[in-house]
């Protein structure tokens, strides 16, 4: 008789829009995982306001790692270090949303390698990953992207406030930004991890270009990726729908479930 695999336990670090949806979709079944633990900042108010079939344990996110197998990572960029530390020197796995975070942080690569654990960048709000670590195989000349998204959801970005960008005045399409993706990373951190993500897949975040539009005619989220490799151009381009945080794609979480399916799946499709 063959064996049947485990069942991964699932935490998630971070209960906003985007842990929330997580939480639910693999609260409500998903075969081989299970929702283990949440990583919060109010255990009795996120204990008292949601109710699972199968309650997880609520703990703050320094003890996550003793509960689960696997930990999604939803939280403030900031966090990241605090967060991906003990699961990474326990040996496990971190599914990372604020790749941003990761340019800040790249010692954490080297924590993963000397403890055995792994890190993993979801897609997220992004398209073409799978086509474009192809392309890095071999050679990749060229790799420049073009986000577009309503004035709101660059509120609060610090190269938006550093430069006193005044989003409310804007009436028509705008860039209000053009550069590398290590330098958006930090001067919009909760709003291009997409940027970073095509980045680390490709050239590097200092050859990837980035042009940043506030468009107050669109109510989408729209990234336009162009690619030219000696073996592929590519030229592709994603609507998203934003989640409750319109910075935020609804698919971005849904991104994060397919990763964690891939992870316990008998048939992986994709790269």
């Amino acid at each position: 008789m063959s064996a049947v695999s485990p069942t991964l336990r699932v935490g998630i670090a971070g209960f906003g829009s985007i842990g929330k949806s997580i939480a639910k979709k693999i609260d409500a079944g998903i075969p081989g995982l299970q929702l283990s633990a949440l990583g919060v900042r109010d255990v009795d108010k996120a204990r008292s306001a949601h109710n699972f079939a199968t309650p997880p344990v609520y703990t703050d996110i320094d003890h996550l790692v003793e509960h689960c197998d696997v930990v999604v990572e939803c939280a403030p960029a900031a966090l990241l270090p605090r967060i991906a530390e003990p699961v990474l020197k326990a040996g496990k796995k971190l599914l990372v949303l604020s790749s941003g975070a990761l340019l800040l942080t790249e010692q954490l690569i080297e924590v993963a390698r000397e403890h055995g654990g792994q890190i993993i960048v979801a897609t997220g709000a992004l398209l073409g990953l799978d086509a474009v670590t192809a392309a890095a195989e071999g050679k990749i000349n060229e790799v420049r992207m073009v986000s577009r998204k309503p004035p709101i959801g660059f509120s609060g970005a610090p190269y938006v406030v550093q430069n006193n960008i005044d989003l409310d005045a804007i009436k028509e399409p705008t860039r209000i930004y053009t550069g590398t993706a290590r330098e958006a990373a930090t001067g919009f951190p909760a709003n291009l991890n997409v940027a970073v993500s095509l980045s680390l897949a490709g050239v590097g975040p200092d050859r990837t270009i980035l042009e940043i539009w506030a468009d107050p005619t669109i109510s989408r989220n729209i990234h336009r990726i162009e690619v030219d490799s000696d073996d592929a151009k590519l030229s592709m381009e994603i609507q998203n729908v934003p989640s409750e945080n319109p910075k935020t794609g609804r698919i971005t979480a849904l991104s994060a479930i397919a990763a964690l399916r891939k992870l316990v799946a008998p048939l992986r499709i994709g790269t």
